[in-house]
């Protein structure tokens, strides 16, 4: 399926919004108890109830405008509604917290394989933001997969040594700009090894 254009703007709000409103939620709601059907349930178990919804309303919308899904989206869909699902009917937390782990952990196994295999299986996804040659790509792809089992492990001592609120600002805040960081540090690697070079008639 053709992907079709769409304000940057729009796609930023469709993909960042339920973040960001979880988080606002979450500020408000973080010291009340809440009995629903006789059962006591935290403020972090109850935004994170409405957020599945939330999540995957902005997600059609965004499939709907554009005509199109990666994998790691649809990936990222179903491991929000399995964990976020199973957090609040079972009535904790640790079950979402541990999410962002296993999507890492999930993303950087399928690149390793691709690697193993010889073949940027990230290059699929973003070759049409930063066209490269095959070799940076290589090297890219390597850096990235570092990237996410680092961010993985990263999550898990987070998570099962800090508090919910710290848990939650560096979910919503430390993991977007670690990989934002990490694409800035990469610059001089774009720069090798960019498509372009092919134009020039010395390149290699």
């Amino acid at each position: 399926m053709s992907h079709k254009p769409i304000n940057p703007g729009l796609k930023t709000a469709l993909e960042m919004g339920p973040i960001l409103a979880f988080f606002g939620a979450y500020l408000w709601l973080k010291d009340r108890i809440f009995v629903i059907g006789g059962t006591e349930y935290e403020g972090f178990i109850v935004v994170t109830a409405a957020f599945i919804p939330v999540f995957l309303i902005a997600t059609g919308v965004l499939w709907k405008l554009t005509g199109h899904l990666s994998r790691m989206q649809a990936v990222t869909a179903v491991l929000i509604v399995v964990f976020g699902g199973l957090s609040v009917w079972l009535n904790d937390e640790r079950f979402f917290k541990m999410k962002p782990t296993l999507i890492y952990l999930l993303f950087g196994t399928t690149l390793a394989i691709g690697l193993m295999r010889g073949e940027s299986w990230l290059r699929s996804v973003m070759e049409g933001l930063m066209p490269l040659k095959h070799q940076g790509w290589m090297i890219l792809t390597r850096r990235v997969t570092m990237l996410f089992f680092g961010l993985a492990v990263l999550n898990e001592v987070i998570w099962r040594t800090m508090s919910t609120e710290t848990w939650v600002y560096f979910k919503t805040f430390g993991l977007t700009a670690a990989i934002f960081l990490f694409f800035i540090s990469q610059s001089g690697l774009f720069k090798a090894y960019s498509i372009e070079d092919d134009k020039d008639p010395g390149a290699q």
